[in-house]
């Protein structure tokens, strides 16, 4: 029996995803019709791919040479796919991109009906790593990533700037009191980051410098956790405008401490591997992403 293009879907599938069951979900299949699949994919090589017991899996030699032999044929394929689409002016083929939970939801999701409208072949898959991940690994086309960017094996693209907010609601400085000076910070429930210290370096200028680094009284590793956080009164957050516009446009959280700021913005990129001619789905989304910010 020869190979085919599922088996290979439904082999990268099983190690992208780390588990049968969810290999399962994604592929829209039963659990044992994976592992059934996955079963004959071995019978065919007549090799075993993966070690598997009751809580792990492990990839063995074969295994690890035919993951990367079937991805490079996933991708060929894609490709040839997408040439003949870009042939007909049409940008299509499946679109993974990643970025923080934060900025997915708030600066990615509310547009995402007006893109499929205009780009209705593109299969879009949106994925959120609050930490750096590896495109290859994760076969992510685009990672929206917010801050200084260290990885030189990437190429970036500026999409925007975003200032940052020191916020808390009217009922939390109700009880606490406001700061009138970063100093005073000191007396205060501050929500900050966890893994992650550029986060819990605030923009205000103070006696010692232009950057206040705070140690969090409530730490997350998400932003969007700490926004929830600083919503329930639990403290005084800094945040970027991206994700609480809205909250202070509705009074929901207030600023402090303005006369301090900095005026330091957040960079906003999009990383990517490609640095040659872009694909037709790839600029289409930055083009789109970049006027909607």
């Amino acid at each position: 029996m020869d190979i085919n293009s599922d088996d290979l879907k439904i082999f990268v599938t099983v190690i992208d995803s780390g588990t049968l069951s969810a290999a399962a979900v994604h592929l829209g299949q039963t659990t044992s019709g994976v592992s059934r699949a996955l079963s004959r994919l071995e019978d065919k090589l007549a090799t075993s791919l993966l070690t598997r017991t009751t809580r792990r899996m492990e990839l063995t030699e074969e295994g690890q040479l035919f993951l990367d032999k079937a991805r490079a044929i996933l991708a060929s394929m894609e490709d040839v796919e997408e040439s003949i689409r870009i042939r007909r002016q049409k940008p299509a083929g499946r679109l993974s991109v990643d970025a923080a939970s934060p900025f997915m939801l708030h600066c990615v999701v509310p547009h995402m009906a007006q893109f499929r409208a205009m780009y209705p072949d593109i299969r879009l898959e949106l994925t959120s790593n609050d930490q750096i991940a590896d495109l290859l690994e994760h076969r992510t086309d685009i990672a929206i990533r917010i801050g200084a960017l260290v990885d030189s094996t990437l190429h970036a693209r500026p999409l925007s700037a975003s200032p940052l907010h020191v916020l808390a609601t009217p009922a939390y400085l109700a009880r606490h009191g406001t700061p009138a000076t970063p100093e005073d910070l000191a007396a205060h429930a501050l929500l900050g980051f966890a893994q992650y210290e550029p986060g819990n370096s605030w923009p205000l200028r103070h006696a010692a410098g232009n950057s206040l680094q705070i140690v969090p009284a409530l730490a997350a590793s998400s932003g969007e956790t700490l926004r929830q956080l600083a919503l329930h009164d639990q403290g005084i957050v800094c945040l970027s405008d991206f994700m609480t516009r809205d909250d202070i446009a509705a009074g929901r959280l207030v600023k402090v401490l303005e006369p301090f700021y900095t005026g330091y913005r957040q960079q906003i990129h999009a990383v990517y591997y490609r640095n040659t001619q872009l694909a037709q789905r790839i600029s289409c989304f930055l083009e789109f992403l970049q006027q909607k910010l």
